[in-house]
């Protein structure tokens, strides 16, 4: 693990890889999984707002259960995340034509509809946040449905840090992310002095 300020990350942030497949993954993290995504407490505001403006993205489906339910909930484990579909998908998704599982909120801000890209939890993934009251701990969160971005990180050989750059920048500021790139810096360093000891 290693400490930055409050935050403890998980050296696995660092040293494994990771890159979405979607052709091959069809956005099943959107789909998988027995509640929605994770929401922070201002995103459930946030959500409330730009519902009207995302509707007409919306299956009938979500609508109705959006209409019935909320635009947020509370599931058993007493966490605000987003409704789904009789026990599928994120009830802010929507398919394309090829079948892939993809963000409502996120096709909207990219079409300059709402300035809120999508809740920072899908934003981080597969970083989950897990908050305790003196820090907050960075865990890699391994999920079968994600084998094809493992497969295609390690061929590109991109690390998951720089490959959620965005977002964490997005989350954390700018200068939190220089932070992780000097510890990657320092572990690569730790890890080619210690291949010239064995060799």
């Amino acid at each position: 693990m290693v400490q930055i300020d409050d935050k403890i990350i998980s050296l696995d942030i660092f040293q494994k890889q990771f890159l979405c497949d979607l052709p091959k993954c069809l956005g099943s993290c959107c789909v998988e999984g027995e509640s929605g995504a994770p929401l922070e407490d201002e995103e459930t505001k946030i959500i409330e707002d730009l519902y009207p403006k995302i509707k007409h993205l919306l299956s009938p489906e979500a609508i109705e259960i959006i209409e019935e339910k909320g635009t947020w909930e509370t599931d058993v484990d007493g966490d605000k995340v987003t409704p789904i579909i009789h026990g599928k998908e994120c009830v802010y998704t929507y398919f394309d034509s090829d079948g892939i599982c993809k963000c409502a909120i996120e096709k909207a801000h990219d079409e300059g509809v709402v300035d809120f890209k999508k809740p920072i939890s899908c934003h981080l993934y597969p970083i989950r946040v897990d908050k305790y009251p003196a820090y907050e701990a960075l865990n890699y969160h391994l999920w079968p449905v994600c084998n094809p971005a493992r497969e295609l990180g390690k061929q590109i050989g991109l690390p998951i840090f720089r490959f959620l750059k965005e977002p964490i920048i997005r989350k954390y500021g700018e200068a939190f992310y220089n932070e992780l790139e000097d510890v990657a810096l320092h572990l690569e360093k730790q890890e080619s002095e210690k291949s010239g000891e064995l060799k």
